[in-house]
């Protein structure tokens, strides 16, 4: 875990990026022909590639101070994933009801924010802010905080014992950038072309 900085990239500079979910699967082929397969990480990890599509001197005069004041590859910042940035379906509305956080035992009022992908949980520790719905038993309630630097949601009054929490939220990607070098290349006066820049996700 390494510092962060609670900035997100502008996503005029997003537009175009590729990216996806990368997972490290270790095989051992046994003498008999079998495989064993197994996973040294609980969760996937993302990557992206932005910038190739910038064209504005203005834009990619914005990367390249952007990627400065992060120092390169020492501090990590938020990015929207315009795949990946909802509680529900791409092409939904958050609702309170998206994402089972837990159950109350009677005193605990925190729980973290989370989504779901079959049976692997996702931590969200970057949620937008303003965004996070929750409710407590089904019902929609305003009695909350939420850290946003950290995802933790924190309850007025603590549930009853066997209450679902549910929440509803936009997120961002924490990540940093995986090079300590960028380029451009000039071809006119007002264009020019910039090599794609690699990100990668961050736990914090």
């Amino acid at each position: 875990m390494g510092a962060f900085h609670e900035v997100r990239l502008p996503a005029r500079l997003a537009f175009g990026s590729t990216g996806g979910v990368e997972r490290r699967t270790e095989i051992a082929t046994l003498a008999s022909g079998f495989e064993r397969r197994s996973t040294p990480w609980a969760l996937g990890r993302r990557r992206y590639l932005i910038g190739a599509n910038l064209r504005s001197l203005d834009d990619m005069a914005a990367l390249t101070a952007f990627f400065e004041a992060r120092r390169g590859r020492l501090y990590g910042f938020r990015f929207k994933d315009f795949a990946d940035f909802k509680s529900c379906a791409p092409g939904g509305t958050a609702s309170a009801q998206d994402q089972a956080l837990g159950v109350g035992d009677g005193t605990r009022t925190g729980f973290d924010l989370i989504k779901t992908y079959g049976d692997v949980a996702r931590p969200i520790a970057k949620p937008v802010e303003g965004s996070v719905r929750v409710a407590v038993g089904g019902v929609e309630t305003a009695a909350f905080a939420v850290d946003a630097a950290t995802g933790r949601v924190t309850l007025a009054t603590a549930p009853g014992v066997g209450v679902p929490v549910t929440a509803g939220f936009l997120f961002d990607t924490p990540v940093r950038f995986d090079t300590d070098r960028i380029e451009t290349t000039l071809e006119s006066f007002e264009a020019g072309r910039m090599a794609a820049v690699p990100l990668i996700e961050v736990r914090v």
